[in-house]
């Protein structure tokens, strides 16, 4: 009985995504017509919502293959892993799942219950403003070098022309390593009706969140580690901080310069400093579990 408690608990838990990007832009700003963002010390930055947004479209995808390869012999019923933020969700049909307890829009959302949702505010009697999992804003290593190059089309545009062109239209990074942070707090689950089973499934998607999602713009983003970390207690057993600092990357020279390659950087960090392992469960990387 023990062991079988044991397996549906939600541990607090710190993870960091070590992301190589070369040659794409992993993350558009809609301020500066798609430019990859950018902070003003020239560092790159990635959108929490972008990287849950490719793990949710992933989820949505009931007849593709990364369902259908996790969903292998998990048991996994597809009405109780609906996507919320889909375009095939209409929001009456949301506010009518919201009825009473709410347990109907519980049960069917999984990003709902993951990563938390604002529709519980308006007719749900418990307000739900937060999910388990938080992600991070993905950061640079160093700073970012972007390149704009004009998009050409052979198509009939316009009478008597062959090719329509965007100046600048296609903009990338040449070369950058970003580090995103996630964060599992099992104090919210008994809010959004979260089950270890959601957190499973989560843990399983993310190493495919690019490499299944790529795009013109982005034909070129990997995730190098996914580095997730249990904690031995509940409530947390050492600070979330100097876990992600002791597994971030740093360049080997030239700190304040964009990167060209991966070899730029030191040895990615694989093992933690005693002082901190001793307080947590074993590092894993879910890239290779």
């Amino acid at each position: 009985m023990n062991e079988q408690s044991e397996d549906k608990t939600i541990r607090r838990a710190t993870g960091l995504l070590i992301i190589e990007v070369r040659d794409s832009n992993p993350n558009g700003d809609p301020d500066r017509e798609s430019d990859p963002r950018q902070r003003p010390d020239g560092r790159g930055e990635i959108s929490p919502v972008s990287f849950k947004r490719k793990v949710r479209d992933l989820i949505d995808d009931k007849i593709g293959p990364v369902w259908n390869e996790l969903s292998k012999g998990s048991n996994l019923d597809p009405e109780r892993f609906c996507i919320l933020e889909s375009r095939a969700v209409k929001r009456p049909m949301v506010l009518k799942e919201l009825e009473g307890d709410s347990s109907a829009f519980k049960k069917k959302y999984w990003d709902g219950r993951v990563f938390g949702n604002t529709f519980l505010e308006e007719n749900a009697p418990t307000t739900v403003k937060t999910g388990v999992v938080q992600f991070g804003l993905g950061l640079s290593v160093a700073p970012i070098d972007i390149s704009r190059l004009t998009n050409t089309k052979m198509a009939p545009v316009e009478e008597n022309k062959t090719r329509g062109m965007a100046p600048m239209g296609y903009r990338f990074v040449k070369h950058a390593v970003y580090c995103m942070p996630f964060f599992i707090n099992p104090s919210m689950a008994h809010k959004s009706g979260c089950t270890k089973q959601d957190i499973d499934l989560l843990l399983k998607v993310i190493p495919y969140a690019y490499s299944h999602t790529r795009s013109h713009g982005r034909p070129m983003v990997e995730l190098r580690h996914a580095w997730y970390i249990e904690h031995k207690s509940p409530l947390g057993s050492c600070s979330d901080f100097a876990l992600l600092d002791a597994l971030t990357p740093g360049k080997k020279e030239k700190r304040d310069e964009p990167s060209t390659s991966w070899k730029d950087y030191e040895p990615i960090p694989t093992v933690l400093p005693v002082t901190l392992s001793s307080r947590v469960e074993p590092l894993k990387d879910l890239m290779n579990a």
